[in-house]
């Protein structure tokens, strides 16, 4: 007997969704903004900066649509502004994107504490708290059919050891690609799935140095002999967040080129 789902030509449409994509105004969160603004999706964007925050949105609207929420996501109150803005302006959100992250390099012996809380505050509580606090806007758009989304944003340093001295970083990452699978289960009865994607090495400002001083390197030790592009990101996050993902919840996606599959060391994402 034919399936009639399998010939449905929306299977990755994001048309009448609503998005939030927290760091949304550069790297990867701009990515995955970019490609959902493209597919349909009305997205809002967070960042702290309210600057780059409002001029990624204006750039992102010229496709579709996008608004910008300035706030600052380490802050109860940077969080229960973002809630309350979402709340007044949607009935429901569709899919969160917990991208916003931070990294912090040091030696061993001198590594500072307030450096591994900034990046575990960061990296681990905001995400958890934020879509706590959005569950009920995730829960109003989801259902059996069409369940709605979190896509947390990890890193392949999670999945290998890092070569470089941010030794707050990979950990963070990995309570984040944890923290995916144990909401997965709390969340499923609520009709919400969640997900992680574990980049690998793109162009953003969290890898800049890194790119600058050692792209070669990183792209002949790559099983595909690049970094990631743009469409790269975009296009896993629009997997996730489309009808195309309804059965997948709690699963972690390198998106890597092969490089944490080959090697035992990495490049954070």
């Amino acid at each position: 007997m034919t399936n009639p789902s399998l010939h449905r030509n929306d299977l990755f449409s994001l048309d009448g969704r609503v998005a939030l994509v927290t760091g949304g105004s550069r790297g990867i969160g701009y990515m995955i903004a970019s490609g959902f603004v493209a597919n349909g999706a009305k997205v809002y964007i967070a960042a702290r900066k309210a600057e780059a925050c409002d001029a990624a949105a204006a750039e992102l609207s010229q496709i579709g649509d996008c608004i910008s929420i300035p706030t600052d996501l380490t802050t109860n109150e940077g969080r229960a502004l973002l809630v309350s803005e979402l709340s007044e302006r949607e009935g429901k959100l569709d899919i969160l994107v917990n991208n916003a992250g931070a990294s912090w390099g040091a030696p061993l012996e001198e590594y500072p504490e307030d450096g591994w809380d900034k990046v575990m505050n960061i990296n681990v509580k905001a995400p958890f708290m934020l879509t706590r606090d959005l569950t009920p806007l995730l829960a109003e758009a989801g259902t059996a059919e069409a369940p709605s989304r979190v896509i947390n944003v990890g890193s392949i340093d999670a999945l290998t050891v890092p070569t470089v001295d941010n030794f707050a970083y990979g950990p963070s990452k990995a309570a984040v690609h944890h923290m995916t699978r144990v909401l997965a289960v709390a969340l499923a009865p609520r009709h919400i799935t969640v997900n992680a994607i574990a980049p690998g090495p793109f162009e953003s400002k969290m890898t800049e140095w890194m790119l600058e001083n050692f792209q070669s390197q990183i792209e002949a030790s790559a099983p595909m002999r690049r970094i990631g592009r743009p469409e790269d990101m975009a296009g896993v996050a629009l997997y996730l967040a489309s009808p195309a993902s309804t059965y997948v919840t709690g699963v972690v996606i390198p998106v890597d080129g092969g490089i944490s599959t080959a090697q035992g060391s990495s490049v954070m994402g």
